[in-house]
């Protein structure tokens, strides 16, 4: 039974799990340290030498897997947040395209709609105004990600929907910045002046990525 279940965990790890080259640093350190434990004993007639170096290459072989293991582990946990709150930028967004609900305060105006979340969220998020470059800005509401109210603001290029959702950085784990397609959506984040923004549309990679570029460039 115990057999079953490992090669059972081993299959799951294959198919889900993330891959992540090692570090060339660590590469170097744990090949040095093999190397190392295969050197063979200036005296070979000692007996208890090589009884010696053969457990102390066992341990080193060990200390490697456990350390790669955690390795593994660390990452796969932190692309399994990502993840996770890219599947809940993207359902707060088809959410507001199906309830007709995109805004709490329709406004083209920068001015107009950071005043709005005042009072509303314990942080101000950054409003920024790109209508020159072809993204307009149409409007801002409050929305829930991440177990807290944020602050969610509204853009338009062409005929599709940006919703970019802000609020400030409190898991250090994550990477600063990323991409992520799911279901036809593109979601592109990245943290900044200790806020991340979360962008999210149907609008192709290229041009939610120029956006986000285009957004992180102008001040707050």
């Amino acid at each position: 039974m115990k057999h079953q279940e490992d090669a059972e965990l081993s299959a799951l790890v294959k198919a889900k799990a993330t891959r992540y080259e090692a570090p060339h640093a660590l590469r170097e350190k744990i090949s040095a340290a093999m190397s190392h434990a295969e050197q063979p004993p200036k005296d070979h007639g000692t007996t208890s030498w090589l009884g010696w170096q053969q457990w102390m290459g066992m341990g080193v072989a060990f200390a490697c897997g456990v350390m790669l293991s955690a390795v593994v582990v660390i990452f796969y946990s932190m692309s399994g947040q990502q993840e996770r709150l890219a599947g809940q930028v993207i359902d707060g967004h088809v959410r507001s395209l199906m309830v007709a609900h995109l805004s709490d305060v329709i406004s083209t105006d920068q001015h107009t709609v950071k005043p709005w979340f005042s009072g509303k969220l314990d942080y101000a998020p950054p409003v920024k105004d790109l209508a020159k470059e072809g993204f307009a800005l149409v409007g801002g509401r409050l929305d829930y990600m991440d177990e807290r109210p944020v602050a969610a603001l509204v853009y338009q290029h062409k005929l599709h929907t940006i919703n970019v959702y802000v609020w400030p950085v409190r898991d250090k784990s994550l990477s600063a910045e990323g991409t992520v397609s799911q279901h036809g959506f593109n979601v592109t984040f990245w943290q900044q002046e200790k806020m991340q923004y979360w962008a999210v549309s149907d609008l192709n990679g290229a041009d939610l990525k120029r956006f986000a570029e285009l957004l992180r460039k102008l001040p707050a």
